[in-house]
């Protein structure tokens, strides 16, 4: 199966927010696109390591995003209503055009050079 994408201009990239006692990341980027009579703004997540990646994008860059879905399920309790929540998990990106000049998926070059450092009993983390 391939990855669904979605291209829009960078309207907002929010800091990084930490969650929880194991210190989960997450990071929201919203792009906007113009559909005709009316402006549609995307909000997409990148989480954990990817949050890191976010740097190298600016306002105004367009980008292409590879995405999956993730949905979730919340009850208050057993007396309240259910509520489902939609998010668009980001999975890499690249510059299209714009600002920022990266090229190519910019997550998975981090995850990658992640993982080389990881390996280096030198490595400072």
């Amino acid at each position: 199966m391939s990855d669904s994408t979605v291209r829009g201009v960078v309207h907002v990239i929010e800091e990084t927010k930490t969650y929880g006692q194991k210190g989960f990341r997450k990071r929201l980027v919203v792009l906007e696109q113009e559909k005709g009579g009316f402006t549609n703004y995307i909000p997409v997540e990148f989480i954990k390591d990817g949050c890191d990646t976010v740097d190298e994008m600016n306002l105004g860059d367009e980008v292409e995003v590879s995405y999956r879905l993730s949905g979730r399920k919340w009850q208050r309790d057993s007396n309240s209503d259910v509520k489902y929540f939609l998010s668009l998990e980001a999975l890499s990106y690249k510059v299209l055009s714009g600002y920022g000049g990266v090229t190519g998926d910019a997550i998975e070059d981090a995850n990658s050079a992640f993982s080389e450092a990881a390996d280096d009993e030198d490595a400072p983390f």
